[in-house]
């Protein structure tokens, strides 16, 4: 799983491409902690992300506590429709702003 980050309109992008499972969340939840900002607009860009198993779930929750912690307003754009269908089964859906582009989250958090 690499990572890589860059502002687009004031919003910190940060992109996942590769699978997101028990064996890569570790890592991936310690890369995140250290690129995400303690305030801001942030984009999870999840279009690369190929596979994301119940341990990416949870590390999707984390991020979502730590944007809460601090002052992140926090969208997800690149959802395949398997991921998107278990966010909603488990709810975890409706914790994050969902959008269909990088683009359209810029907007949606820049409103």
């Amino acid at each position: 799983m690499r990572l890589r980050k860059e502002l687009s309109g004031g919003v910190t992008v940060i992109s996942l491409d590769g699978q997101l499972d028990s064996e890569t969340s570790p890592q991936v939840q310690q890369d995140l902690r250290a690129l995400l900002p303690e305030d801001g607009l942030v984009v999870l860009d999840l279009s690369r992300t190929l596979y994301m198993s119940s341990a990416g779930l949870r590390v999707l929750l984390l991020v979502y506590r730590q944007a809460q912690h601090g002052t992140v307003r926090l969208a997800l754009t690149g959802l395949s429709p398997d991921v998107r269908a278990i966010m909603e089964a488990t709810g975890f859906l409706g914790f994050f702003t969902v959008v269909e582009s990088v683009e359209q989250g810029v907007e949606a958090l820049t409103v």
